[in-house]
């Protein structure tokens, strides 16, 4: 078995490009391989910021031979027929064919060819240039005399060399040969940029590996992030501080060195006077670098970390202080910034109002659009604040405190600091709130209403907060379905997902009491208004007027978008899918109960109780579909008649089935799910003896039906926990 190494040499490659060319590279060269009949052991993928590397183990040396029957015309054909399959098998005489009979006795002719396979030296360079030239880079670029030429090779940047070479362990490899836009694949590779610029020939994988180490590149992404976080924790150990870590960041920075070596830079003191947030947003945009935090305060030290791509003779010292230079011009802007939004707005002064007022004045009047059919920013917090009042009940927070949280919660968009770094929008206008005299709940409110931002996102729980971040989430939904912009496939341009998600895990993990139908139609009624208004302007502007989509479809897409999204929630926690169409057939819409009665039914149908009454369930519910197409749909729908029970076991059902309905319909009103399938599980064994003792399809017309009539009651009886005929098994 041989080995084969590819390695592609460029100008540096954008750091958050790499880790999915990398696998681009491996999915296509492997992809072809197994295609063309060639199976491996192993394959493993690089990327540095100059390379990619693809290695793959156990490759045979030629492809397995092929060996194929066709079937030919029967004996005595006509000479066209036997010309055409000559033809087509490549012989030059039936002779080269092969006779055999069917079954009828019929003769006819066979054709069975045999193809050797070819080297998998050639089948490589075949595979590897096409590759090459139909790289799926998200941008790439062309260069040099060659740009000029019909179909010129693209790569992210400029491709100087390629290392391709192929064979056993115990041997000297091959090189593949192929060449693309000019470039000859070869043996040869090139080291770090500055330290180590020297060409450096290679054999197979491991002495390719350790001649870079050599020439200072860590082939290896995760054992730069590695080197960088271990060395980054030593650094700040050693100066009493502690890292905040940021695995972003790290796997960024990862991609711009091939020779990691972390620094230790340091900034003013002074400037710890802006909030951390925005010192750490500022170097990390900025220069790439990680912030260090003071155990004995527990804010921000005036230190930072900043990874470097040279080992420098004088220990790094011009670099950090070059760094340290950049970052103190940064923060210098940042504290302009944070010290400009405290104070008052010059042409919205005169109203007296605190300064975020004043920045909430500004944003209304620059009438920033938030969707074209949707209004402006300012329509919407007008939404936003009436929404959150009404939700404030149900979440148990205080209506005028979720107001006013809601009122202010898009102010900060228009100040200084968000406007320079977006990231901390939210938490700004925390920050200033705070500095106003705002109530602690309402600063609170302001930061956290954007949150969950994602699936591992802290879930905020003062209710406050929880009533604006619903009421922000909600008319996002509700305003984009309104006007028919919902997602479709992969895209998702407004993140309507994303809220979705973010109103189930709220009302999830507060456990929320609400129809969420309801909320969803009160949202629906803010929106049409406002859109109505805009409707009246455009009309007067001699403009389209826009469609609106009604209040029910509205609901009942949305609805269903909610389940499609709480099905993905729940199957990653290990839910049955067809248990929530299940529960959701019947209607509910309080988020909180559908999950119990999932859990529940789960729970029940794990027991063989469970089993047995839907495999019975399963059972009437077939024999009643078929016997509807006869008789029609609800024809035996009417209670079923005690006086023409003749068998004891259609009897004991009946009996069974009131009880068992009695018990789990007032458990149902009490919300003990459990309780209600432990009454639904006492119909177990009446069903089954009904079914093997009792003949449904009674020769008397009056014992059929009313026979019938009792399994649509066993039917409604089921339902009453779940729709059992969405269920699987």
């Amino acid at each position: 078995m041989s080995d084969l190494l590819l390695e592609l040499f460029s100008e540096e490659i954008p750091a958050r490009m790499q880790a999915q060319a990398a696998a681009d590279l491996k999915k296509l060269v492997t992809d072809a391989l197994v295609e063309r009949g060639l199976l491996y052991e192993a394959a493993t993928s690089f990327a540095t910021p100059r390379r990619l590397t693809l290695h793959i183990v156990g490759l045979p040396p030629s492809q397995p031979d092929q060996r194929e029957e066709k079937k030919g015309p029967r004996v005595g054909a006509p000479e066209a027929a036997v010309a055409g399959f000559l033809k087509s098998a490549g012989f030059s005489s039936l002779d080269e064919a092969r006779i055999d009979t069917d079954k009828k006795g019929g003769q006819f002719y066979v054709a069975v060819i045999e193809k050797k396979g070819a080297p998998t030296l050639d089948v490589l360079a075949e595979i590897l240039p096409a590759v090459v030239k139909n790289f799926p880079w998200p941008k790439s670029m062309r260069w040099g005399a060659a740009s000029a030429e019909v179909n010129p090779l693209r790569w992210v940047r400029p491709l100087h060399a390629i290392v391709a070479t192929f064979g056993p362990e115990t041997e000297e490899p091959d090189i593949v040969p192929f060449e693309v836009g000019g470039i000859k694949a070869g043996n040869v590779t090139y080291g770090h940029r500055f330290m180590a610029p020297a060409a450096i020939q290679v054999r197979r994988f491991d002495d390719y590996v350790s001649k870079l180490y050599d020439a200072k590149v860590v082939l290896d992404p995760a054992r730069r992030r590695d080197i960088i976080l271990h060395d980054c924790k030593d650094l700040a150990f050693a100066q009493g501080l502690e890292l905040v870590e940021d695995e972003g960041l790290l796997h960024e920075v990862a991609g711009l060195v091939e020779w990691p070596v972390v620094l230790m830079g340091e900034f003013d003191a002074g400037f710890l006077d802006i909030p951390g947030e925005v010192i750490r947003a500022t170097i990390r945009a900025n220069q790439k670098c990680f912030v260090l935090r003071d155990p004995a305060t527990g804010g921000l030290a005036n230190k930072f970390l900043l990874v470097s791509n040279v080992l420098a003779t004088d220990g790094g010292k011009a670099i950090a202080a070059g760094n340290g230079r950049v970052v103190r011009a940064r923060l210098s802007d940042a504290l302009y910034f944070w010290q400009t939004d405290q104070g008052p707005l010059p042409d919205f002064s005169a109203s007296g109002k605190p300064p975020l007022d004043q920045r909430l004045e500004k944003l209304r009047a620059l009438n920033i659009v938030f969707h074209a059919k949707l209004g402006t920013q300012g329509e919407r917090i007008d939404r936003i604040i009436a929404l959150a009042r009404e939700l404030a009940p149900k979440v148990g927070a205080d209506p005028d405190k979720a107001a006013r949280a809601a009122e202010l919660a898009k102010a900060d968009l228009v100040t200084e600091v968000v406007g320079e770094f977006p990231e901390t929008q939210g938490l700004m206008g925390r920050r200033y709130a705070e500095l106003q005299g705002e109530d602690a709940e309402v600063a609170a409110a302001i930061e956290e209403h954007y949150k969950p931002q994602g699936p591992t996102d802290r879930i905020p729980n003062a209710p406050v907060s929880v009533a604006v971040a619903l009421a922000d989430k909600l008319d996002t939904l509700v305003g984009f379905w309104a006007i028919d912009e919902k997602p479709t496939g992969s895209k998702d341009p407004f993140a309507l997902r994303r809220a979705a998600l973010g109103v189930i895990r709220l009302i999830l993990e507060n456990r929320l009491r609400f129809a969420l139908r309801g909320t969803i139609l009160a949202t629906h009624h803010l929106v049409e208004n406002q859109f109505a208004e805009l409707n009246t302007q455009r009309e007067e502007a001699g403009q389209r007027v826009e469609s609106f989509v009604s209040p029910v479809r509205i609901a009942d897409d949305l609805l269903s978008f909610f389940a499609d999204r709480l099905k993905i929630d729940l199957r990653d926690r290990g839910a049955r899918h067809d248990l929530l169409d299940a529960v959701f057939a019947l209607g509910e819409d309080d988020l909180v109960l559908i999950v119990r009665r999932i859990e529940a039914l789960d729970a029940f149908l794990k027991t063989e109780d469970g089993t047995s009454l839907l495999a019975g369930y399963k059972r009437a519910a077939n024999i009643l579909k078929a016997e509807e197409k006869k008789d029609g749909a609800g024809a035996f729908e009417a209670a079923p008649s005690a006086d023409l029970l003749a068998e004891a076991e259609e009897k004991a059902l009946f009996v069974a089935m009131e009880t068992a309905t009695a018990e789990a319909d007032a458990a149902l009103k009490a919300e003990n799910f459990e309780a209600a399938m432990q009454a639904l599980s006492k119909l177990r064994a009446p069903v089954d003896a009904f079914f093997d003792k009792v003949t449904v399809n009674a020769e008397n017309p009056e014992l059929r039906r009313n026979r019938l009539s009792l399994l649509a009651h066993l039917r409604r009886a089921i339902h009453l926990v779940a729709d059992f005929s969405k269920i699987g098994g």
